[in-house]
């Protein structure tokens, strides 16, 4: 488990780091509507990272005491995507709707480059 902690740890701290360059972009450029689309899908896709790294936590503690399984939020992960857009579409002026989409990923991609990363130093 101390491996687990210590991935999660790190997914977080690389999540940290793209949004702070994410809000550098938004305030140093010119291009001030996308890097805000960008922000909005990741702040939100950080808040899914949390979520499933939670629900995975929970999901081992549940095999490990052999009790009922309620699920792992996959609905809860959707319903924030959706809210992303709907977010997105409301206030167009300020948000890329592309970038949004782009921003949901971020996670994602964390995740398979931590995954990348931390195998090749095995």
């Amino acid at each position: 488990m101390k491996q687990y902690e210590k991935m999660i740890a790190r997914q977080r701290k690389w999540m940290f780091y793209l949004l702070a360059i994410i809000v550098l972009g938004a305030g140093f450029t010119p291009y001030p509507r996308i890097f805000l689309g960008l922000l909005l899908g990741a702040v939100l896709s950080f808040y899914n990272l949390w979520l499933m790294q939670r629900k995975i936590k929970q999901f081992g503690q549940v095999i490990v005491e052999n009790s009922p399984l309620k699920g792992i939020g996959t609905f809860s992960r959707m319903a924030t995507a959706a809210l992303a857009v709907l977010i997105a579409l409301r206030f167009e002026d300020y948000f890329h709707m592309i970038a949004v989409v782009i921003g949901l990923m971020t996670a994602y991609i964390v995740i398979m480059i931590d995954f990348a990363i931390f195998n090749t130093r095995d």
